[in-house]
């Protein structure tokens, strides 16, 4: 492979999606004088937008929370499709100058900090020929999953079996199941928006479970949200439907922790109102765990029930004992035959999108270090990685790490300073899970993600209202190293 001199610029955001478009924009806001670069490892913005494109894919959050709040969404569904996110942001970048900051097809591969330099030297993969980029800061909007594997149980005997495997994450568009028998292997949120969308051309879809999933129903188009809409200016009407989506995800969260058994009653019941009479809600809707638990699945306009209850698809909750060349047996002694198999079976968590970084050529793991105010790292300068909520919509986070970020650069640059990192210091800190649910793709992998502490700003915690006050009244040079290099050693973009 042939080689191709550095680049240089202020700051190099890695990746295109929700979080790398919304840095930008925060960045290009409080430092208009800066230069920046984006790197897309994808053909289209989008990030998990265009990666997944299964039928009936979706945001699992209302979008006018997932949405920017420098953006208004005006479309009238409350929750969003996903090739309509995609277009959305699209149109953001375009909007405000930040797609022309894009370089698509672009591989990140490693990153090193010199502190000699008080830079960063990113190398990367496009087009078959090596580019190295030189930047001054760092911010990672890769999500926290791996987008080239997703998670894939071994299952006895799959190798037989006659027909198409599929994994949502790498839906084939050529893929034909007009008419054909399908089973979903899985229940957590991809399955749910995905079996209603199949019924539409399948001949019939089974969804196979190994236990219950709480699926909570909403409407597509919320009434309260239009009726705000009808009444107020857009503008206004757009913060005001966030608030209210905002009190929403809020209470119903706390609720969940406080009184789970009066949201498991509430979740029970409104399966049993869709459902045919005589239905067995507990044994396929009746989870042993606590909403919220795990991350409650949302379905639009009880689509999931509705398919059920007219014949289009059903639910088979069993273990899997071995498949062969027409289907699946199971546990309990029964079959499931099947034309094409989909298994809904995760994701898998990488921290920083599996880029190999070094501190002046030593490497290092991110799983090795703190947190810092759930977006920096210990002892790692000028780096930020952006994560979203487990328990409301990813921008609100995104949101808050953006502008963090962008303060801290603009601070940096008001005082001279040319690097700044977080330090622990020699106080010992306890470590907790850095995520408190108990979803599949956590318990796999417990130690791929960076430690969380249990005292601030070392704690991760998945709380948006007091992450927002804290927010407000932040002190940026809290537990931070500031320093400079001789200015003929720093670079300028």
């Amino acid at each position: 492979m042939s080689s191709v001199a550095a680049d240089q610029t202020d700051v190099l955001i890695i990746g295109a999606g929700i979080s790398g478009i919304g840095a930008a924009y925060r960045l290009q806001e409080k430092n208009p004088h800066l230069t920046y670069t984006i790197l897309e490892r994808r053909a289209r913005i989008g990030g998990t937008w265009d990666l997944f494109r299964y039928p009936g894919i979706r945001s699992d959050s209302d979008i006018f929370t997932l949405s920017f709040p420098f953006e208004r969404w005006t479309r009238p569904e409350n929750v969003a499709d996903g090739a309509d996110i995609r277009h959305y942001l699209t149109e953001t970048a375009r909007k405000h100058g930040i797609d022309s900051h894009i370089r698509f097809d672009t591989h990140v591969l490693s990153a090193n900090w010199d502190s000699a330099t008080d830079t960063w030297t990113v190398r990367t993969e496009q087009d078959g020929q090596r580019r190295s980029y030189r930047s001054r800061f760092l911010f990672f909007g890769t999500g926290y999953y791996n987008y080239d594997e997703p998670y894939r149980p071994e299952f006895p005997g799959i190798d037989r079996f006659a027909g198409e495997v599929v994994h949502p994450q790498h839906w084939p568009e050529s893929l034909d199941y007009a008419g054909k028998h399908v089973v979903v292997i899985g229940s957590g949120a991809t399955a749910i928006s995905l079996i209603p969308s199949l019924t539409h051309q399948a001949g019939h879809v089974t969804m196979l479970q190994r236990s219950p999933t709480y699926v909570l129903s909403a409407p597509r188009i919320n009434p309260v949200v239009q009726a705000i809409r009808k009444v107020v200016p857009a503008r206004l009407a757009f913060h005001l439907v966030r608030f209210y989506n905002l009190a929403f995800i809020v209470s119903t969260y706390a609720l969940s922790r406080k009184a789970p058994g009066a949201v498991r009653w509430f979740v029970r019941n409104q399966a049993a109102k869709t459902l045919p009479e005589g239905y067995p809600v507990d044994v396929h809707f009746k989870p042993r765990y606590d909403p919220w638990d795990q991350r409650m699945c949302l379905s639009l306009d009880d689509d999931l029930y509705t398919a059920i209850a007219d014949g289009r698809a059903d639910v088979v909750t069993d273990h899997i004992e071995t498949f062969d060349e027409h289907g699946i047996v199971l546990r309990s002694g029964q079959r499931i035959d099947a034309d094409v198999i989909v298994t809904a079976t995760g994701l898998q968590l990488q921290a920083l999108g599996g880029v190999a970084l070094s501190i002046d050529g030593e490497e290092f793991k991110p799983q090795d270090r703190f947190v810092y105010k759930e977006h920096m790292l210990e002892e790692v300068p000028n780096l930020a990685w952006c994560v979203g909520y487990i328990n409301a919509s990813w921008t609100l986070r995104a949101d808050l790490t953006a502008r963090a970020f962008a303060r801290l650069v603009a601070f940096m640059d008001d005082h001279g300073y040319t690097h700044a990192f977080p330090h622990l210091g020699d106080k010992p800190m306890a470590e907790k899970p850095a995520w408190n649910i108990n979803a599949g793709y956590v318990a796999r992998a417990p130690h791929a993600l960076p430690k969380s502490g249990t005292q601030r700003p070392w704690n991760v915690r998945h709380n948006y209202v007091l992450d927002a006050i804290d927010h407000r009244f932040d002190r940026i040079e809290e537990s931070m190293v500031f320093g400079r290099v001789p200015a003929d050693r720093a670079i300028s973009a």
